[in-house]
């Protein structure tokens, strides 16, 4: 009965300041709207790179160039070429491997008619990366190894790309000047959707000469890309690779080579490292606004305390003890926060709807729960000191307050 009592006080006593109350679960609000929000879109960013990164397959490898340690400079560093390329795709030395895919990538801008548009990226490569990259035509062709024997000006554009230059016209069969050179469209690719910042499907591939002949020169590659056999054989090709390549680039010694070979699960690892440090980051940054809103609930029952100071004083001569007192403010100040948090709640769900910088935010339901939680116990702890301000008050002081 005296619990129910308190509460009653306590709605009155936010009632007769509705502004006030409005602006102090406002705050409450914020806080627990942001580290909702702000985690769900950490989860989604991490998501999105590990969908992306499983998107290639388990047996995937790509091989790059790059200083591995020891005492060889950029200067020194042998980059990729097509030869390592051919030495890895032959199966006497590398039999755990299925196919290679050496790849350029560069820029250039794509004219159809009186319409010009700029991809995220031109690639040079083989047929074979079609199938280690997981791109697969919708609509159209693949080009062929004859293709690129005969260094033919054709291209498989990604599906933003063909929505750019093509809005709804069909694009197969259709050529597009890129960079100044003539292309035929041969298949459109099959849409991937945007991971994050960027958007896998605003791309055009061709043939490797064709795009080395145009952009690039033919002195080396961007990297290459492997299919082990199976995603069991992916250590051993892995092993291949790097025997292979110590022997292409004339070194004895495996803590100075001048390439990395990585796979899906490493990249994976690495990355969910990254996103799971930027989600604490977020959840750390979005964590001050409620530490803000709780300190706003003391000053805001500081206010009501000085306020209501005659208040007390009557109920405690009329015998009230000093736990009712107590209770009432911290009542009111659990109430601000519960009310306050129970509409983060519904926000930070609500806005996880929409998508955030390129990114969907994912809710993660531990925060939800754990928002509302600590935000409920910041309205406990930083309502006890002023209850307990109220609480302490002697009631011949009380009454004497004007």
């Amino acid at each position: 009965m005296i619990a129910w009592q308190m509460i009653r006080f306590a709605v009155g006593g936010l009632a007769a300041n509705k502004v006030r109350s409005a602006l102090t679960m406002l705050g409450v609000l914020i806080g627990v709207a942001s580290v909702i929000l702000l985690l769900a879109v950490g989860n989604g960013s991490s998501q999105a790179v590990k969908d992306s990164i499983t998107a290639l397959g388990t047996n995937s490898l790509t091989v790059s160039a790059g200083a591995g340690g020891g005492a060889r400079t950029a200067a020194t560093v042998k980059k990729l070429t097509v030869e390592d390329a051919r030495a890895l795709a032959d199966p006497s030395a590398a039999p755990d491997i299925k196919s290679v895919a050496p790849v350029v990538t560069t820029s250039a801008t794509a004219d159809y008619g009186n319409i010009s548009y700029t991809p995220g990226s031109v690639v040079g490569t083989y047929p074979a990366y079609f199938e280690t990259a997981n791109q697969k035509v919708a609509h159209g062709d693949y080009f062929s190894a004859d293709d690129v024997l005969n260094s033919r000006k054709v291209a498989v554009i990604g599906s933003t790309t063909a929505q750019q230059l093509f809005d709804t016209e069909d694009p197969v069969g259709k050529k597009i000047t890129l960079g100044g050179t003539p292309f035929t469209v041969v298949g459109v690719l099959t849409t991937k959707g945007a991971t994050g910042f960027t958007d896998p499907d605003d791309v055009v591939i061709a043939p490797l000469p064709t795009v080395q002949n145009a952009f690039t020169g033919f002195s080396s590659v961007s990297q290459i890309l492997v299919q082990a056999t199976s995603a069991d054989t992916t250590t051993q090709a892995q092993s291949e690779i790097t025997r292979i390549l110590m022997g292409t680039h004339s070194l004895t010694d495996p803590s100075k080579l001048d390439f990395r070979v990585s796979n899906q699960t490493s990249l994976l690892s690495a990355r969910e490292s990254t996103s799971k440090t930027f989600t604490v980051l977020l959840g750390a940054v979005a964590a001050i606004s409620l530490l803000v809103g709780g300190i706003g609930i003391t000053n805001i029952m500081l206010v009501t305390v000085t306020e209501r100071t005659r208040e007390i004083g009557i109920r405690k001569a009329l015998g009230a003890p000093k736990g009712v007192i107590l209770g009432q403010f911290l009542a009111e100040s659990t109430l601000l926060s519960v009310l306050g948090a129970g509409l983060g709640v519904a926000v930070g769900i609500l806005g996880s709807h929409f998508e955030v910088v390129g990114i969907k935010p994912v809710v993660i339901p531990s925060s939800v729960l754990g928002a509302f939680g600590i935000a409920v116990a910041i309205g406990l702890f930083f309502g006890s000191y002023p209850a307990n301000r109220a609480a302490s008050l002697r009631p011949i002081d009380a009454l004497r307050h004007e």
